[in-house]
């Protein structure tokens, strides 16, 4: 079972961005760029905006899984690592063209070994989500979780029991009490735990979410908590009105 442990604003805190996806609905925008690079005007690229919030809460280590097109994160490294005052690793995966993000994450297994704040490559949100989940006193795994408005279709939706604590997650559940934004917090004394479930998820199917290695965990009698973001504006960009939402919100932050 995942020991107590915790994480404070000022702990020294590494981060995992994931960013090995194709893109493929975004169409000609990522058919030679990975969608973490696509522009959203002043404030940089989308991975510049998720470097500058895990910046802004003391993270100063970051690893990035790359995949698709992943020369053009590489050849921005130094300019990364300069403009955010990161250190900034690539990890690359080889299959990220052929194999969903369960992979993704536990190839950064060593990554959030010493604990991480985990962030989708593809995410626009404020700062104040990794705020929340360094101020979170709960112990192990984290998620960010917006239970503001009803999730979509396509949210990667959550059912909740007493506390905020995880019951399920997934895509398909016909009733949910909020949407995982694709921001979480892994605990070191959850990241063991984590980096088995995850690899008993992707080698059971490899198509499937890393949100799947979450429930697997879930399974196993672990314990996930939730941490709620409040009224946030924020978007997964997916497609090419996400990508509009996503450059009308960042200004802002």
């Amino acid at each position: 079972m995942i020991e107590p442990s915790s994480h404070a604003p000022g702990d020294d805190v590494k981060a995992v961005v994931l960013a090995a996806g194709p893109g493929r609905r975004l169409g000609p925008l990522t058919r030679e760029l990975p969608k973490t690079l696509l522009p959203l005007g002043d404030s940089g690229t989308i991975l510049d905006l998720v470097l500058a919030n895990v910046a802004s809460v003391g993270v100063e280590e970051v690893a990035v899984v790359t995949g698709f097109a992943a020369g053009r994160v590489d050849e921005l490294v130094p300019e990364l690592e300069q403009r955010h005052g990161l250190r900034v690793r690539p990890i690359f995966n080889d299959r990220a063209e052929e194999w969903n993000n369960a992979h993704s994450l536990w190839l950064a297994r060593e990554a959030f070994a010493d604990g991480a704040i985990l962030v989708n490559g593809d995410t626009v949100h404020p700062a104040s989500v990794e705020t929340v989940l360094l101020a979170d006193e709960s112990d192990g795994l984290v998620l960010a979780v917006d239970s503001s408005k009803a999730p979509g279709d396509e949210a990667m939706k959550v059912s909740l029991g007493e506390n905020g604590a995880l019951e399920r997650i997934g895509k398909e559940l016909d009733e949910a009490d909020g949407e995982y934004i694709g921001v979480a917090r892994i605990d070191q004394a959850a990241a063991t735990p984590l980096a088995d479930a995850l690899e008993a998820t992707w080698r059971r199917d490899p198509f499937l979410y890393y949100e799947d290695g979450f429930q697997e965990l879930l399974e196993r009698g672990e314990s996930v908590r939730t941490a709620p973001i409040g009224s946030v504006d924020w978007v997964e960009v997916d497609d090419d009105t996400d990508l509009a939402r996503a450059r009308e919100i960042a200004w802002r932050y």
